[in-house]
Protein backbone atom coordinates (compact mmCIF):
# COMPACT_ATOMS: atom_id res chain seq x y z
CA UNK A 1 0.00 0.00 0.00
CA UNK A 2 0.79 3.33 -0.22
CA UNK A 3 -0.09 6.62 1.79
CA UNK A 4 0.47 8.94 -0.85
CA UNK A 5 -2.12 9.41 -3.84
CA UNK A 6 -0.37 11.12 -6.98
CA UNK A 7 -1.30 11.74 -10.70
CA UNK A 8 1.48 10.18 -12.21
CA UNK A 9 0.29 7.14 -13.86
CA UNK A 10 1.89 3.83 -13.38
CA UNK A 11 4.34 2.15 -15.82
CA UNK A 12 2.29 1.24 -18.96
CA UNK A 13 3.91 -2.12 -19.74
CA UNK A 14 2.13 -3.76 -16.73
CA UNK A 15 0.88 -7.59 -16.40
CA UNK A 16 -2.05 -8.57 -14.73
CA UNK A 17 -0.97 -10.29 -10.98
CA UNK A 18 -0.88 -14.59 -11.72
CA UNK A 19 1.00 -14.13 -14.93
CA UNK A 20 4.56 -15.26 -15.81
CA UNK A 21 6.37 -11.91 -15.13
CA UNK A 22 4.57 -12.20 -11.16
CA UNK A 23 6.03 -13.81 -7.93
CA UNK A 24 6.01 -17.89 -8.25
CA UNK A 25 3.02 -19.21 -6.63
CA UNK A 26 2.67 -21.69 -4.27
CA UNK A 27 1.02 -25.07 -5.54
CA UNK A 28 -1.90 -26.77 -3.58
CA UNK A 29 0.89 -29.86 -2.83
CA UNK A 30 3.34 -27.43 -1.21
CA UNK A 31 0.52 -25.72 1.16
CA UNK A 32 -0.36 -28.38 2.11
CA UNK A 33 3.34 -29.55 3.11
CA UNK A 34 3.91 -26.21 4.87
CA UNK A 35 0.78 -26.74 6.54
CA UNK A 36 1.93 -30.35 7.80
CA UNK A 37 4.76 -28.82 8.90
CA UNK A 38 3.60 -26.16 11.07
CA UNK A 39 1.01 -28.85 12.74
CA UNK A 40 4.48 -31.03 12.75
CA UNK A 41 6.10 -27.96 14.88
CA UNK A 42 2.95 -26.84 17.07
CA UNK A 43 2.80 -31.29 18.11
CA UNK A 44 6.27 -30.42 19.11
CA UNK A 45 5.78 -27.96 21.13
CA UNK A 46 2.92 -29.34 22.86
CA UNK A 47 5.19 -32.30 23.65
CA UNK A 48 7.92 -30.78 24.89
CA UNK A 49 6.10 -28.22 27.17
CA UNK A 50 2.48 -29.64 28.32
CA UNK A 51 0.82 -27.10 26.96
CA UNK A 52 -2.47 -29.67 25.79
CA UNK A 53 -4.56 -26.41 24.76
CA UNK A 54 -2.30 -25.62 21.46
CA UNK A 55 -4.15 -27.71 19.27
CA UNK A 56 -6.71 -28.76 21.31
CA UNK A 57 -10.37 -28.92 19.68
CA UNK A 58 -11.35 -25.64 21.46
CA UNK A 59 -8.55 -23.84 20.96
CA UNK A 60 -9.27 -24.57 17.33
CA UNK A 61 -12.70 -23.94 17.27
CA UNK A 62 -11.75 -20.07 18.74
CA UNK A 63 -9.01 -20.08 16.72
CA UNK A 64 -11.69 -20.43 13.48
CA UNK A 65 -14.35 -17.73 15.38
CA UNK A 66 -11.19 -14.91 16.12
CA UNK A 67 -10.10 -15.80 12.40
CA UNK A 68 -13.21 -15.30 10.52
CA UNK A 69 -14.10 -11.23 11.14
CA UNK A 70 -10.13 -10.46 10.32
CA UNK A 71 -10.66 -12.76 7.40
CA UNK A 72 -13.76 -10.80 5.93
CA UNK A 73 -12.36 -7.36 6.38
CA UNK A 74 -9.44 -8.86 4.88
CA UNK A 75 -11.39 -10.12 1.88
CA UNK A 76 -13.23 -6.21 1.51
CA UNK A 77 -9.11 -4.92 1.59
CA UNK A 78 -8.56 -7.36 -1.07
CA UNK A 79 -11.73 -6.40 -3.16
CA UNK A 80 -10.92 -2.44 -3.06
CA UNK A 81 -7.13 -2.93 -3.57
CA UNK A 82 -7.28 -5.11 -6.91
CA UNK A 83 -9.39 -2.43 -7.92
CA UNK A 84 -6.74 0.36 -7.40
CA UNK A 85 -8.30 1.47 -3.91
CA UNK A 86 -6.59 1.58 -0.38
CA UNK A 87 -9.34 0.97 2.41
CA UNK A 88 -7.72 2.07 5.46
CA UNK A 89 -11.91 2.68 6.33
CA UNK A 90 -12.46 -0.88 7.02
CA UNK A 91 -11.84 -0.73 10.71
CA UNK A 92 -15.30 1.86 10.58
CA UNK A 93 -17.00 -0.09 8.28
CA UNK A 94 -17.15 -3.47 10.36
CA UNK A 95 -17.80 -0.97 13.51
CA UNK A 96 -20.75 -0.19 11.22
CA UNK A 97 -21.27 -3.46 10.64
CA UNK A 98 -21.15 -4.42 14.26
CA UNK A 99 -23.47 -1.52 15.67
CA UNK A 100 -26.36 -2.09 12.29
CA UNK A 101 -26.61 -5.75 12.75
CA UNK A 102 -27.06 -5.83 16.33
CA UNK A 103 -29.78 -3.25 16.34
CA UNK A 104 -31.32 -5.21 13.45
CA UNK A 105 -30.53 -8.74 15.08
CA UNK A 106 -32.35 -8.10 18.51
CA UNK A 107 -35.16 -6.24 16.95
CA UNK A 108 -35.66 -9.48 14.16
CA UNK A 109 -34.21 -12.22 13.92
CA UNK A 110 -30.04 -12.60 13.42
CA UNK A 111 -30.39 -13.08 9.42
CA UNK A 112 -31.70 -9.83 9.03
CA UNK A 113 -29.45 -8.58 11.68
CA UNK A 114 -26.10 -9.42 9.27
CA UNK A 115 -28.42 -8.36 5.81
CA UNK A 116 -28.15 -5.33 7.85
CA UNK A 117 -24.51 -5.26 8.97
CA UNK A 118 -23.70 -5.55 5.37
CA UNK A 119 -25.59 -3.02 3.98
CA UNK A 120 -24.37 -0.24 6.69
CA UNK A 121 -20.65 -1.12 5.91
CA UNK A 122 -21.41 -0.79 2.20
CA UNK A 123 -22.55 2.63 2.77
CA UNK A 124 -19.17 2.95 4.31
CA UNK A 125 -17.49 1.88 1.07
CA UNK A 126 -19.86 4.08 -0.68
CA UNK A 127 -19.17 7.00 1.13
CA UNK A 128 -15.41 6.22 0.57
CA UNK A 129 -15.62 5.54 -3.17
CA UNK A 130 -17.43 8.80 -3.59
CA UNK A 131 -14.31 10.63 -1.60
CA UNK A 132 -11.48 8.71 -3.23
CA UNK A 133 -12.78 8.01 -6.78
CA UNK A 134 -15.04 10.76 -7.48
CA UNK A 135 -13.29 13.66 -5.82
CA UNK A 136 -9.81 12.34 -5.62
CA UNK A 137 -9.33 12.35 -1.97
CA UNK A 138 -6.40 10.37 -0.61
CA UNK A 139 -6.85 7.15 0.32
CA UNK A 140 -5.89 7.19 3.74
CA UNK A 141 -7.08 10.44 4.87
CA UNK A 142 -10.33 9.43 3.60
CA UNK A 143 -10.17 5.80 5.19
CA UNK A 144 -9.54 7.32 8.47
CA UNK A 145 -11.67 9.94 8.51
CA UNK A 146 -14.34 7.27 7.83
CA UNK A 147 -13.01 5.50 10.91
CA UNK A 148 -13.44 8.55 13.02
CA UNK A 149 -17.20 9.36 11.70
CA UNK A 150 -18.04 5.31 12.40
CA UNK A 151 -16.84 5.43 15.44
CA UNK A 152 -18.46 8.77 16.64
CA UNK A 153 -21.74 8.00 14.49
CA UNK A 154 -22.03 4.79 16.83
CA UNK A 155 -21.47 6.00 20.44
CA UNK A 156 -24.40 8.97 19.32
CA UNK A 157 -26.89 6.18 18.18
CA UNK A 158 -25.96 3.62 20.95
CA UNK A 159 -27.04 6.26 23.61
CA UNK A 160 -30.02 6.88 21.52
CA UNK A 161 -31.01 3.89 20.47
CA UNK A 162 -29.96 1.17 22.96
CA UNK A 163 -30.36 3.23 26.18
CA UNK A 164 -33.90 3.90 25.95
CA UNK A 165 -37.25 2.34 25.91
CA UNK A 166 -38.28 -1.46 25.11
CA UNK A 167 -34.30 -1.85 24.18
CA UNK A 168 -33.28 -0.59 27.61
CA UNK A 169 -35.55 -2.95 28.77
CA UNK A 170 -34.10 -5.74 27.51
CA UNK A 171 -30.60 -5.17 28.68
CA UNK A 172 -29.43 -2.05 26.68
CA UNK A 173 -27.33 0.50 27.50
CA UNK A 174 -25.01 3.14 26.53
CA UNK A 175 -22.57 1.36 25.05
CA UNK A 176 -24.04 -1.80 24.40
CA UNK A 177 -27.09 -3.34 22.68
CA UNK A 178 -30.15 -6.25 23.44
CA UNK A 179 -28.73 -9.49 23.05
CA UNK A 180 -29.83 -11.11 19.84
CA UNK A 181 -31.03 -15.11 19.04
CA UNK A 182 -28.03 -17.44 18.07
CA UNK A 183 -27.57 -18.32 15.07
CA UNK A 184 -27.74 -21.83 13.85
CA UNK A 185 -23.82 -23.63 14.39
CA UNK A 186 -23.79 -27.35 12.88
CA UNK A 187 -21.59 -30.68 14.19
CA UNK A 188 -21.19 -33.07 11.69
CA UNK A 189 -22.70 -36.41 14.06
CA UNK A 190 -20.37 -39.13 15.16
CA UNK A 191 -17.06 -37.82 13.54
CA UNK A 192 -16.85 -35.31 16.26
CA UNK A 193 -17.34 -37.51 18.72
CA UNK A 194 -14.67 -39.78 17.14
CA UNK A 195 -11.80 -37.38 16.29
CA UNK A 196 -12.80 -35.75 20.21
CA UNK A 197 -11.90 -39.45 21.39
CA UNK A 198 -8.34 -39.42 19.42
CA UNK A 199 -7.81 -35.97 20.90
CA UNK A 200 -8.10 -36.88 24.45
CA UNK A 201 -5.36 -39.63 23.63
CA UNK A 202 -2.74 -37.28 23.42
CA UNK A 203 -0.33 -39.11 21.25
CA UNK A 204 1.94 -37.43 19.10
CA UNK A 205 0.78 -35.50 15.83
CA UNK A 206 -1.85 -38.31 15.52
CA UNK A 207 -3.82 -36.28 18.50
CA UNK A 208 -2.92 -32.81 17.68
CA UNK A 209 -4.62 -33.44 13.75
CA UNK A 210 -7.68 -34.74 15.80
CA UNK A 211 -7.38 -31.70 17.66
CA UNK A 212 -7.58 -29.65 14.44
CA UNK A 213 -10.32 -31.64 12.50
CA UNK A 214 -12.25 -31.45 15.35
CA UNK A 215 -12.87 -27.98 15.99
CA UNK A 216 -13.15 -27.72 12.08
CA UNK A 217 -16.61 -29.74 12.50
CA UNK A 218 -17.68 -28.93 16.05
CA UNK A 219 -20.14 -26.53 16.96
CA UNK A 220 -19.34 -24.28 13.33
CA UNK A 221 -21.54 -20.99 12.60
CA UNK A 222 -23.25 -21.08 9.59
CA UNK A 223 -21.65 -17.49 9.59
CA UNK A 224 -18.49 -19.30 9.80
CA UNK A 225 -19.68 -21.36 6.35
CA UNK A 226 -20.87 -18.42 4.31
CA UNK A 227 -17.40 -16.68 4.93
CA UNK A 228 -15.68 -20.05 3.91
CA UNK A 229 -17.86 -19.81 0.87
CA UNK A 230 -17.09 -16.30 -0.02
CA UNK A 231 -13.46 -16.91 0.11
CA UNK A 232 -13.85 -19.46 -2.87
CA UNK A 233 -16.42 -17.07 -4.85
CA UNK A 234 -13.77 -14.07 -4.49
CA UNK A 235 -11.16 -16.33 -5.81
CA UNK A 236 -13.43 -17.96 -8.75
CA UNK A 237 -14.71 -13.89 -9.59
CA UNK A 238 -11.58 -11.94 -9.33
CA UNK A 239 -9.13 -14.87 -11.20
CA UNK A 240 -11.92 -16.60 -13.33
CA UNK A 241 -14.09 -14.22 -14.50
CA UNK A 242 -13.96 -11.65 -17.39
CA UNK A 243 -15.72 -9.39 -15.03
CA UNK A 244 -12.47 -9.88 -12.48
CA UNK A 245 -10.17 -9.38 -14.96
CA UNK A 246 -11.25 -6.05 -16.14
CA UNK A 247 -11.82 -4.97 -11.86
CA UNK A 248 -7.82 -6.53 -11.51
CA UNK A 249 -6.92 -4.09 -14.30
CA UNK A 250 -8.22 -0.83 -12.67
CA UNK A 251 -5.88 -1.58 -10.02
CA UNK A 252 -2.87 -2.26 -12.15
CA UNK A 253 -3.06 0.37 -15.05
CA UNK A 254 -6.28 2.45 -15.26
CA UNK A 255 -5.37 3.95 -18.63
CA UNK A 256 -4.58 1.09 -20.28
CA UNK A 257 -8.24 -0.55 -19.16
CA UNK A 258 -9.48 2.60 -20.29
CA UNK A 259 -8.27 2.33 -23.40
CA UNK A 260 -9.52 -0.67 -23.49
CA UNK A 261 -13.39 0.15 -23.02
CA UNK A 262 -13.45 -0.46 -19.35
CA UNK A 263 -15.54 1.81 -17.13
CA UNK A 264 -12.72 2.10 -14.30
CA UNK A 265 -14.92 4.17 -11.99
CA UNK A 266 -17.46 1.85 -11.84
CA UNK A 267 -15.63 -1.18 -11.80
CA UNK A 268 -13.71 0.89 -8.81
CA UNK A 269 -16.97 1.95 -7.19
CA UNK A 270 -18.01 -2.06 -6.96
CA UNK A 271 -15.12 -2.96 -5.51
CA UNK A 272 -15.49 -0.51 -2.98
CA UNK A 273 -19.12 -0.80 -2.36
CA UNK A 274 -18.31 -4.95 -1.87
CA UNK A 275 -15.39 -4.18 0.21
CA UNK A 276 -17.57 -2.24 2.69
CA UNK A 277 -19.93 -5.23 2.89
CA UNK A 278 -17.11 -7.35 3.25
CA UNK A 279 -16.49 -5.59 6.57
CA UNK A 280 -20.16 -5.32 7.80
CA UNK A 281 -20.06 -8.94 7.32
CA UNK A 282 -17.30 -9.38 9.28
CA UNK A 283 -18.28 -6.88 11.88
CA UNK A 284 -21.89 -8.17 12.11
CA UNK A 285 -20.48 -11.47 13.16
CA UNK A 286 -18.48 -10.08 15.67
CA UNK A 287 -21.91 -8.99 17.47
CA UNK A 288 -24.13 -11.96 16.20
CA UNK A 289 -21.96 -14.59 16.35
CA UNK A 290 -18.92 -13.89 18.74
CA UNK A 291 -21.12 -11.99 21.38
CA UNK A 292 -25.06 -11.90 20.52
CA UNK A 293 -24.71 -8.11 21.18
CA UNK A 294 -23.01 -4.54 20.22
CA UNK A 295 -20.04 -3.43 22.43
CA UNK A 296 -18.67 -0.27 21.70
CA UNK A 297 -14.81 -1.03 20.75
CA UNK A 298 -15.67 -4.19 19.99
CA UNK A 299 -13.75 -4.39 16.57
CA UNK A 300 -10.69 -3.85 18.78
CA UNK A 301 -8.54 -3.09 15.66
CA UNK A 302 -9.46 -6.02 13.47
CA UNK A 303 -10.47 -4.05 10.82
CA UNK A 304 -6.30 -2.87 10.77
CA UNK A 305 -4.94 -7.10 11.19
CA UNK A 306 -7.23 -7.68 8.58
CA UNK A 307 -5.78 -5.02 6.16
CA UNK A 308 -1.92 -6.86 7.48
CA UNK A 309 -3.38 -10.61 7.06
CA UNK A 310 -4.25 -9.26 3.09
CA UNK A 311 -0.96 -7.73 2.36
CA UNK A 312 0.56 -11.24 4.16
CA UNK A 313 -1.44 -13.25 1.80
CA UNK A 314 0.05 -11.11 -1.07
CA UNK A 315 -3.66 -9.37 -1.96
CA UNK A 316 -4.66 -13.12 -2.80
CA UNK A 317 -7.58 -14.96 -1.10
CA UNK A 318 -5.55 -18.29 -0.16
CA UNK A 319 -2.64 -16.23 1.12
CA UNK A 320 -5.55 -14.05 3.68
CA UNK A 321 -7.30 -17.15 4.31
CA UNK A 322 -3.28 -18.68 6.17
CA UNK A 323 -3.04 -15.02 7.69
CA UNK A 324 -6.11 -14.46 8.83
CA UNK A 325 -5.52 -17.84 10.69
CA UNK A 326 -2.82 -17.47 12.15
CA UNK A 327 -4.06 -14.34 13.90
CA UNK A 328 -7.07 -15.82 14.89
CA UNK A 329 -5.19 -18.33 16.24
CA UNK A 330 -2.75 -15.84 18.54
CA UNK A 331 -5.67 -13.96 19.46
CA UNK A 332 -7.38 -17.33 20.61
CA UNK A 333 -4.72 -18.37 22.58
CA UNK A 334 -4.24 -15.57 24.52
CA UNK A 335 -8.14 -15.20 25.02
CA UNK A 336 -8.35 -19.06 26.20
CA UNK A 337 -5.18 -20.19 28.08
CA UNK A 338 -3.15 -17.06 28.40
CA UNK A 339 0.43 -17.02 29.57
CA UNK A 340 1.13 -20.71 29.52
CA UNK A 341 0.29 -21.08 25.97
CA UNK A 342 2.10 -18.30 25.21
CA UNK A 343 5.01 -19.00 26.78
CA UNK A 344 5.07 -22.35 25.28
CA UNK A 345 5.09 -20.50 21.66
CA UNK A 346 8.02 -18.96 22.32
CA UNK A 347 9.66 -21.93 21.86
CA UNK A 348 8.17 -22.17 18.30
CA UNK A 349 9.65 -18.73 17.63
CA UNK A 350 12.97 -19.36 18.43
CA UNK A 351 12.91 -22.35 16.10
CA UNK A 352 11.51 -19.99 13.29
CA UNK A 353 14.15 -17.05 14.09
CA UNK A 354 17.07 -19.70 14.29
CA UNK A 355 15.60 -21.41 10.57
CA UNK A 356 15.31 -17.15 9.20
CA UNK A 357 18.74 -17.29 10.48
CA UNK A 358 19.76 -19.64 8.83
CA UNK A 359 18.45 -19.05 5.44
CA UNK A 360 19.31 -15.68 5.35
CA UNK A 361 22.75 -16.80 5.94
CA UNK A 362 22.95 -19.38 3.14
CA UNK A 363 21.29 -16.12 1.31
CA UNK A 364 24.93 -14.24 1.74
CA UNK A 365 22.01 -11.50 3.70
CA UNK A 366 24.72 -11.30 6.85
CA UNK A 367 22.97 -8.27 8.63
CA UNK A 368 19.69 -9.70 8.57
CA UNK A 369 20.87 -13.44 9.38
CA UNK A 370 22.94 -12.38 12.33
CA UNK A 371 20.06 -9.97 13.98
CA UNK A 372 17.50 -12.77 13.55
CA UNK A 373 19.88 -15.17 15.33
CA UNK A 374 20.31 -12.85 18.28
CA UNK A 375 16.49 -12.13 18.83
CA UNK A 376 16.12 -15.94 18.61
CA UNK A 377 18.91 -16.52 21.83
CA UNK A 378 17.12 -13.77 23.21
CA UNK A 379 13.93 -15.72 23.36
CA UNK A 380 15.40 -18.82 24.27
CA UNK A 381 16.92 -17.60 27.53
CA UNK A 382 13.41 -16.03 28.11
CA UNK A 383 11.60 -19.04 27.65
CA UNK A 384 14.34 -21.29 29.88
CA UNK A 385 14.42 -18.06 32.52
CA UNK A 386 10.15 -18.26 33.01
CA UNK A 387 7.35 -20.58 33.32
CA UNK A 388 4.71 -17.93 32.03
CA UNK A 389 4.34 -14.84 30.34
CA UNK A 390 3.56 -11.90 31.96
CA UNK A 391 -0.59 -10.96 31.61
CA UNK A 392 0.50 -7.37 29.18
CA UNK A 393 2.34 -9.53 27.02
CA UNK A 394 -0.36 -11.97 26.38
CA UNK A 395 -2.94 -9.57 25.61
CA UNK A 396 -0.74 -8.02 23.07
CA UNK A 397 0.07 -11.19 21.29
CA UNK A 398 -2.30 -10.45 18.23
CA UNK A 399 -0.90 -7.41 17.12
CA UNK A 400 3.04 -8.90 18.27
CA UNK A 401 2.24 -11.30 15.74
CA UNK A 402 0.68 -9.20 13.46
CA UNK A 403 4.02 -7.08 13.18
CA UNK A 404 6.23 -10.26 12.94
CA UNK A 405 4.65 -11.62 10.08
CA UNK A 406 4.42 -8.59 8.00
CA UNK A 407 8.61 -8.32 8.79
CA UNK A 408 9.05 -11.59 7.88
CA UNK A 409 7.11 -11.18 4.73
CA UNK A 410 7.70 -7.97 3.49
CA UNK A 411 10.59 -9.22 0.88
CA UNK A 412 8.07 -11.21 -1.64
CA UNK A 413 5.38 -9.27 -1.47
CA UNK A 414 3.46 -7.40 -5.19
CA UNK A 415 1.07 -5.22 -5.10
CA UNK A 416 -1.15 -4.20 -7.64
CA UNK A 417 0.66 -1.19 -9.55
CA UNK A 418 -1.88 1.41 -9.30
CA UNK A 419 -2.64 0.72 -5.60
CA UNK A 420 -3.22 4.22 -3.92
CA UNK A 421 -3.03 6.43 -7.10
CA UNK A 422 -5.05 8.82 -8.14
CA UNK A 423 -6.84 8.00 -10.90
CA UNK A 424 -9.62 10.99 -13.34
CA UNK A 425 -11.37 9.55 -16.17
CA UNK A 426 -9.33 10.64 -19.34
CA UNK A 427 -6.32 10.92 -17.59
CA UNK A 428 -4.17 9.01 -20.62
CA UNK A 429 -5.69 11.21 -23.52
Amino acid sequence: MTATATSTPPPAATKVSGGKGGLTRLSFPVVLLIVAGALLALSAVRAITGAQDVTSAGQISAALAMAVPIGLAGLGGLWAERAGVVNIGLEGMMILGTFFGAWAGWQTNPWLGVLAGVIGGALGGLLHAVATVTFGVDHIISGIAINILALGFTTYFAKLWFNTGEAAAKGGSPKQSPPSDDITSVTIPGLSDWLHSIEKHHWFFVSDVAGVLGGLVTNVSLLTVLAAVLFAVTFFVLWKTSFGLRLRSCGENPIAAESLGVNVYRYKYIAVIISGGMAGLGGAFLSLVTSHIYNEGQTGGRGYIGLAAMIFGNWRPGGLAMGAGLFGFADALQLRNGGESVHALLLLLVVVLALLAVWKLYRKSFVQGAVSAVIAAAVLVWYLATDTVPTEFVSATPYIVTLLVLSLSAQRLRMPKADGMRYRKGQGK
